[in-house]
């Protein structure tokens, strides 16, 4: 993207939504549930809206696709059935829709009657990417060792152990290659539009050798996807938001320490410590590393924080802070 596109007095920032924003560990994460959250998130991103931050939003979906999922496994004998990345565009409207109206609610509280528009996204991976070969991402529901072979054989399913006698089935997580709707999300932003996009890590799709586009079934990691999105906008700051307030070492052993600043150095080295957890902080280490190297920003910076600190992780006092030195 061009900087001539950009209104040069705003600060850019990529906000990564986690899990916890929308639906929380130990709910049913009904649709009711799933707006208090998300009222809850809205007033956390007002705040630093009204800070004057550009605000791009991005999110997951790990509970919502596996539910969706899990609805059309149940109606298989009375309905069509949807592919993976059709699941993965439904909860991207879906999820857009909620964040944008609690979005919309909460600034008019405060007095900004400004609209939120929801990108439904789709993202190019490549077809020969290893995770087609070797998926990792579990999804949807837990099951008995019986259930879970049956779908293996009559579905084609990748099964994996998760506990005792509990299976999960697992996906491709390819990496992101390129947002086909970047261009208008580019517009957008350069207009001072609130924009919610990649939604889940975006939509999956391949490109065939005629051009074509179609999907594939597999679930991009959304961390990943906003790193993507925040070097292509030229964002100054991409903020990854979890549960937790800062990135750890020794996570949950008695010597547990937290961590403020990392340099990419020293999140490498980290990661090849295998200090961080696959599907938990290590694609969120993965990502920051990414974004700030690639950056054209020479002060480009990755915050990972606690989704309820996000104004004291912009101002620096929160979160952890992965730079280039």
């Amino acid at each position: 993207m061009l900087r001539s596109q950009m209104k040069k007095n705003l600060q850019t920032v990529v906000i990564a939504l986690g899990g916890n924003a929308i639906s929380a560990p130990g709910e049913e994460g009904n649709i009711q549930q799933q707006f208090e959250h998300t009222s809850q998130t809205a007033a956390v991103l007002c705040d630093a809206i009204q800070r004057g931050h550009r605000v791009v939003i991005t999110h997951g979906n790990g509970p919502q696709v596996g539910n969706v999922l899990r609805r059309v496994e149940i109606a298989s004998s009375e309905l069509y059935p949807l592919p993976l990345e059709v699941c993965v565009a439904d909860t991207q409207g879906a999820m857009g829709y909620m964040v944008s109206q609690c979005l919309m609610n909460a600034l008019r509280q405060r007095g900004m009657d400004r609209d939120v528009t929801t990108v439904v996204t789709t993202v190019l991976v490549d077809p020969d990417d290893p995770a087609f070969a070797q998926p990792t991402k579990p999804i949807g529901m837990a099951m008995y060792k019986d259930l879970a072979e049956s779908h293996r054989v009559n579905d084609g399913w990748t099964i994996t152990k998760v506990g005792e006698n509990q299976y999960r089935r697992i996906v491709p997580s390819p990496q992101p290659q390129q947002i086909l709707e970047l261009s208008t999300i580019c517009r957008l932003v350069a207009d001072d539009e609130l924009v919610i996009c990649c939604g889940g890590g975006g939509i999956p799709v391949i490109q065939d050798e005629s051009g074509q586009y179609r999907g594939a079934a597999a679930v991009i990691d959304k961390d990943h996807t906003s790193a993507l999105l925040a070097g292509r906008l030229e964002a100054q700051t991409l903020v990854i938001l979890t549960a937790v307030e800062h990135v750890y070492v020794n996570f949950a052993k008695p010597d547990q320490k937290a961590v403020e600043h990392l340099t990419v150095d020293q999140a490498r080295a980290y990661l090849d410590e295998g200090q961080f957890a696959a599907g938990s902080m290590k694609p969120k280490i993965e990502a920051a590393i990414n974004f700030v190297t690639n950056s054209d920003q020479p002060e480009a910076v990755a915050i990972i924080a606690d989704l309820n600190k996000l104004t004291e992780a912009l101002d620096g006092t929160s979160g952890t802070r992965i730079t280039r030195r």
